[in-house]
């Protein structure tokens, strides 16, 4: 097994982890959470992973919530976000020793 780490990064209103440290199994899938509250009517959620110092941080998706709730980007099939009002989750699904990584939800 393996650990997907994930600090919350704060932008303007408040968002955290959920857990700070997620475990998982190769060939499973893993939900990663965090909590956010903003005073905004729209708002985009978007999670980032980081592998390394020697890279910038890689953009995976991002989701609407609230009012945008319908709206998203995610490029790969492996990853899925659900939102709602005041929390973002991200799965994984199909993990392999390659997903180990520093995870970042950020909301705008």
């Amino acid at each position: 097994s393996f650990s997907l780490l994930f600090p919350g990064l704060i932008a303007g209103d408040t968002i955290s982890p959920v857990r700070d440290e997620v475990s998982g199994r190769e060939g499973e899938s893993v939900k990663l959470s965090c909590q956010y509250q903003t005073t905004s009517d729209i708002v985009y959620l978007y999670w980032y992973r980081h592998d390394s110092d020697l890279q910038a941080p890689q953009f995976i998706l991002w989701k609407g919530a609230k009012s945008r709730s319908d709206r998203q980007h995610v490029p790969d099939n492996r990853y899925q976000s659900k939102t709602t009002g005041t929390s973002t989750e991200l799965t994984i699904s199909r993990l392999t020793l390659n997903d180990t990584a520093l995870y970042y939800c950020i909301s705008d």
